[in-house]
């Protein structure tokens, strides 16, 4: 291969749209623009704008609001454990905890804390140690013959008390 010979691969480098170059281009006149007035300017749009008419969006009531100091956990229902299990990526020796189930695989991150749910069955002797459990998961743990060992819940970093 000599230099003269390196070239980008067809279709790769596209040129740029030729605007206002008359009629027959389509994109003449205007330019692409739309018609006169205020949006035909630059900087000068009002989104959610009415015609001075209360705007939709303050017509309609405040409702609700976001708590800061709510704690965001990772679920994870039995099922999900089990089929772990059956898959070899959970030591069913170990204590399982959020470090262990993002380790695996079985969690892509641990959020603000791991949350057992009781959905599907369980029959691995496991002993658990998470953030939060309902009660039907402890129940079906503690019926395989394993435990649930309820942790503290995690405190955010970002300098809030939880």
């Amino acid at each position: 291969m000599k230099l003269s010979e390196i070239a980008d691969n067809p279709g790769s480098r596209k040129k740029r749209m030729r605007i206002g170059r008359g009629i027959g281009s389509g994109k003449g006149k205007t330019g692409g623009r739309g018609g006169k007035g205020q949006t035909a300017r630059t900087g000068v749009r009002i989104k959610g704008f009415e015609g001075g008419q209360m705007p939709l969006h303050r017509r309609l009531p405040k409702r609700g609001f976001n708590n800061i100091f709510r704690l965001d956990f990772a679920e994870i229902n039995l099922d999900r454990l089990q089929q772990a299990v059956d898959a070899k990526q959970i030591d069913t020796g170990a204590v399982v905890n959020a470090e262990a189930l993002v380790k695996s695989g079985v969690l892509r991150r641990a959020k603000d804390g791991v949350r057992l749910l009781g959905r599907g069955e369980l029959t691995a002797k496991l002993n658990i140690e998470v953030h939060g459990a309902s009660k039907s998961a402890i129940a079906a743990v503690e019926k395989a013959g394993g435990t649930v060992k309820i942790l503290a819940p995690a405190k955010k970093e970002d300098g809030e008390a939880a």
